[in-house]
């Protein structure tokens, strides 16, 4: 017998976009849980393989999660002590740093408004690079004013922050048991579905979350050579730094290019064209992102049309502000599963006869030796 495999049509299409609204609605209100639990499941992801080493090597699988957990957790340890002294020692500089580098893009932003002003006589009748420096310069105020609210949402979100290892420690421990769980849940008819949708929806997770890590280091490599052609200090930081802000699509590419101006700006005060050349690079390197990175490592994971990547992020955005960019995409594609696989499950019509006939059997069954 020839089984035909139904594919998304508009009304399962429908569904998805509104569930994936829905949920981050929902995750926006309880980032405080979303943001350990992503973490968690990038650890699970990473530390699996160091799990697997140890079950493979005789351990049971309590005692290989434990065993990996406390070896991540010890290196954590270590690496705070060594780091804390050293940010303690820095702190001082890196705010006189920040206020040098506003102060630079400051600068920069006013010598071009100025050669603005000098082509276009309108402009300057208007006092336009006075006006908009003024303005600027009263908003931007002190930076310890702005520095004291992030440290205090760093340490209001430290707790909520150190779940992700707890997290992770189960999933590794007890994430078998908790598909075959889910498995014994759903009726006989559906099984084989429900452990491929189980199995989908780890694929995607991990593909999309590997993707993310792999798209990182290209984007960092990339922007550290351009940077360091270029002859910009930290040049390898600078790039890490970016290539973690396009995590956030298209606000965190922003930030980034802002950054790397500003950087330019400070650093190199008697060269305005270094800004120019650090804007022509990292532009280079967003469209290397987007036409050949994106593809190969993110977008190969997901299985998504480009239209409607670009258009839900937009739609993740308006729903859910910055927390809708950076979750858009894996709930999209988590929800694209779940949707695409219930949607064969009900349009396939022997699947549901089967199921309509085991719960015949199951009450005839039931109601066999009850006398009438």
């Amino acid at each position: 017998m020839i089984h035909h495999r139904h594919s998304s049509g508009p009304v399962v299409w429908a569904a998805i976009i509104a569930v994936t609204c829905l949920l981050l609605l929902v995750f926006q209100k309880l980032l405080f849980l979303v943001v350990p639990f992503l973490l968690a499941l990038i650890l699970y992801y990473i530390l699996y393989p160091v799990t697997q080493a140890f079950v493979y090597r005789g351990m049971t699988r309590d005692g290989a999660a434990a065993a990996t957990i406390a070896a991540f957790l010890a290196l954590l340890v270590a690496g705070g002590f060594l780091a804390v002294p050293w940010v303690m020692l820095h702190a001082v500089d890196w705010q006189a740093s920040v206020v040098a580098y506003l102060d630079g893009g400051l600068n920069l932003l006013e010598r071009s408004l100025r050669a603005l002003e000098a082509r276009v006589g309108m402009l300057a009748d208007a006092r336009f690079a006075a006006t908009a420096m003024a303005k600027l310069q009263s908003s931007s105020g002190n930076v310890a004013e702005h520095m004291e609210p992030i440290a205090m949402g760093i340490a209001a979100w430290t707790p909520s922050l150190l779940l992700a290892p707890f997290l992770a420690f189960f999933f590794l421990k007890d994430g078998r048991r908790f598909k075959r769980f889910l498995a014994k849940a759903v009726p006989n008819a559906f099984f084989e579905k429900t452990l491929y949708l189980l199995h989908e929806v780890d694929h995607t997770l991990r593909a999309y979350f590997i993707g993310l890590m792999k798209l990182t280091l290209l984007d960092t490599a990339t922007l550290a050579a351009g940077l360091w052609l270029l002859g910009f200090p930290g040049a390898l930081a600078l790039g890490f730094i970016c290539a973690v802000l396009a995590w956030i699509p298209y606000v965190g590419s922003i930030l980034g290019g802002l950054l790397v101006v500003l950087v330019a700006a400070t650093d190199f005060p008697d060269a305005p064209r270094m800004a120019y050349w650090a804007i022509a690079l990292f532009t280079f390197a967003r469209l290397l992102d987007d036409f050949v990175y994106m593809p190969l490592t993110v977008g190969k994971s997901l299985h998504m049309h480009p239209l409607v990547t670009v258009l839900m992020i937009f739609a993740g955005g308006a729903v859910a502000g910055i927390s809708g960019l950076m979750l858009v995409l894996p709930v999209l594609g988590v929800v694209m599963v779940s949707g695409d696989t219930i949607g064969r499950v009900v349009t396939d019509a022997r699947l549901m006869a089967r199921h309509r006939h085991a719960r015949a059997l199951r009450r005839r069954q039931a109601s066999a030796d009850l006398v009438v």
